[in-house]
This record gives structure tokens, C-alpha cells and sequence, in this order.
């Protein structure tokens, strides 16, 4: 196996630890990779490129994915590391009947960590209970995925400054989103800000998890129409309605066309409101929105990369340079 750094692990580092879960992270360990990814945007690319020389990263891919794996093999690359792995679980051993813990060890004699997405909820756990390297979550069904957390708040601390008092609203497929639940719990962590839960009576968000939220002291506020809202909204977090998570095709289609952000609906929001979106869009937010200041999304997505070097060099222990 490879060996990791030599770096002392402590109760609020995240070194050599695995990060399966933003449940799983106190606030100073997220506090903290906010702080990195900052560092991360300043520093000169001949720096950044000694902090994870002559490590190994595999990125394993069981389900697809643009702007995740692409920003974690740039990052990883970025701080000098190389990659391996793969994105189609067609091109490996599985398709032969090897089984999935056997392959996850054998990723590990060849890396020092593994940056995973798989489709089915609960992998990710599984893969960290038998890794013997590290394990990054990169999505896990309809589960979780803590580094879309991350880069989110780090994008609305850049965007305004804090991460409390604000009205955030989200708008769309809540009961399937991966992103939308650890978001949430994270920003009720360190904060206390207004939630708006808006969506489909189908894809409202979770009795359990609104119910969690009030009993911390949360103030929700929960309906389906947006024109309720979008005036009130800080920022406004759109999902699209994901087909890959229904079972029935014609309720797919039916609900597909929910919402729809045009010029028109942010004509009624604040000029300052950052109109957010984790990507694949398809038809929820129009392309004449990209133009406008509210338009954050793009924005989100290049947060990826710095905030996935600091969370790969936080695990692995990387010595940071100056800027």
C-alpha cells in the first residue's frame, strides 16, 4: 500500500481521515477547508504543483459525471499528484464478477486515496470501511455529496461575505437531491438563516428531515409556488427534476417542467440574489438568466476546483506554499 504523509492527525484534522459524509465534519474541519480553498485561489500554479508531488489518486467513477470528476482530476493534478482510475465500470473487473470490496482494495495498493461516485446510496460508506487509504465521496445515489456541500457554502461566503442571516430558498426535486439535504445541515451548523423548501408535492423534502431541522430551531418555510417566495430570497438554489431517480418515466415527464427561471421570475427577485445550481441543467433554469448578475452557477461550478484541492491536501497532508 502506499504510504501517506507523515503528518500528525488531531481531533479537528481532517488528515488521513476519509470524508464520506458532511454530517461527519465539525465546523472548524469545514471552516477550515473554506480557508484552504481560499489560499488555494492565490497561490502560484509552480507552488500548488509541489504540495501533492509523487502522490497517486484514484478517481473512481461508477456513474456519470462532467464538472465532479473533471474538477477532481484538474485538482489533483494541479497539486501535483497523478491519477488513475476510471470513469465507466464497464472497462473493469466488476464486468468479469469481481466483487466491489475486492476492488476497492486492490485500488488501494496503487493510491493514496480514492475520490469515489457510485449510484447506489450507501458505497461510499461501504468503500471507506474497506479501504485502507482514504475515501472522498463523490456522490452516492441518491445519498450525499459533501464536496458539492463544500464548494456550495464556499461560493455563498465569496458571494456574501458570511454564512448567516439569509434567506435561501430551494426550489425543485428536494427529495431526491443529494446536494440540497447536506447543504442545509451544513449551513444550520454554522449559521442561523430562513430556509424555503419549494417543490411538487411529490418531491417535497422529507418529513424527517424538516422536522430534524425545527426541532434545531430552524425557521422553514415549505409550498410550491415560487412567486410566494422570490422576492423574499437571499438565494435561490435550483435542482433539476432528475430522471434517473424515478421508477415511472411518465411521472419523469410530468413533473419535469415544474419550474422554469426566466428574465420574467427574476425581474420580482433582489438584484443581489445568487440564483444557484449544482449542474446538469436542463430546462429549469432559460440561458437568457446566464447573462444576468444573479447568475451564479458557473461561478459554482469553477468553485470546484479550489475547494477540491484543499480537500485533497488536507487528507493527504500537503505542505502549502507561499502565495
Amino acid at each position: 500500500m502506499p504510504s501517506t504523509s507523515t503528518g500528525k492527525k488531531t481531533a479537528h484534522s481532517l488528515f488521513n481521515r476519509s470524508l464520506v459524509s458532511i454530517y461527519d465534519l465539525s465546523k472548524q474541519q469545514i471552516l477550515d477547508v473554506l480557508t484552504t480553498a481560499s489560499k488555494m485561489e492565490r497561490l502560484k500554479p509552480e507552488a500548488k504543483a509541489k504540495i501533492l508531488a509523487h502522490k497517486t489518486v484514484a478517481s473512481l467513477f461508477f456513474e456519470p459525471s462532467t464538472r465532479t470528476r473533471l474538477s477532481f482530476e484538474a485538482a489533483i493534478q494541479n497539486l501535483g499528484a497523478n491519477v488513475i482510475g476510471f470513469s465507466d465500470e464497464n472497462v473493469t473487473s466488476l464486468k468479469k464478477g469481481e466483487s466491489f470490496s475486492d476492488t476497492i482494495k486492490m485500488v488501494c495498493n496503487y493510491a493514496h486515496a480514492i475520490v469515489m461516485r457510485h449510484p447506489i446510496t450507501g458505497h461510499a460508506r461501504i468503500a471507506a470501511g474497506e479501504a485502507s487509504v482514504p475515501v472522498i465521496n463523490a456522490g452516492d445515489g441518491t445519498n450525499e455529496h459533501p464536496t458539492q456541500n463544500l464548494l456550495d457554502l464556499y461560493t455563498i461566503k465569496k458571494r456574501f461575505g458570511r454564512l448567516n442571516g439569509l434567506k435561501i430558498g430551494f426550489l425543485g426535486d428536494l427529495k431526491f437531491s443529494r446536494t440540497i439535504k447536506g447543504l442545509v445541515h451544513a449551513l444550520n451548523k454554522l449559521g442561523d438563516n430562513e430556509y424555503y423548501f419549494i417543490a411538487p408535492h411529490q418531491l417535497r423534502m422529507e418529513e424527517g428531515i424538516t422536522q430534524t431541522l425545527k426541532g434545531e430551531g430552524c425557521k422553514i418555510l415549505e409550498g410550491e409556488h415560487l412567486e410566494n417566495f422570490i422576492g423574499l430570497l437571499d438565494i435561490l438554489y435550483v435542482t433539476r427534476i432528475q430522471r434517473e431517480r424515478f421508477d415511472s418515466h411518465a411521472e419523469y415527464e410530468r413533473l419535469r417542467g415544474s419550474y422554469q427561471i426566466d428574465k420574467g421570475t427574476l425581474a420580482r427577485a433582489k438584484k443581489t440574489l445568487a440564483l444557484m445550481h449544482p449542474l446538469p441543467r436542463i430546462d429549469e433554469i432559460s440561458r437568457d438568466v446566464d447573462e444576468l448578475p444573479q447568475a451564479t452557477y458557473f461561478q459554482q461550478a469553477h468553485h470546484g476546483l479550489p475547494v477540491r484541492e484543499a480537500i485533497l491536501s488536507l487528507i493527504l497532508g500537503g505542505k502549502h506554499g507561499k502565495n
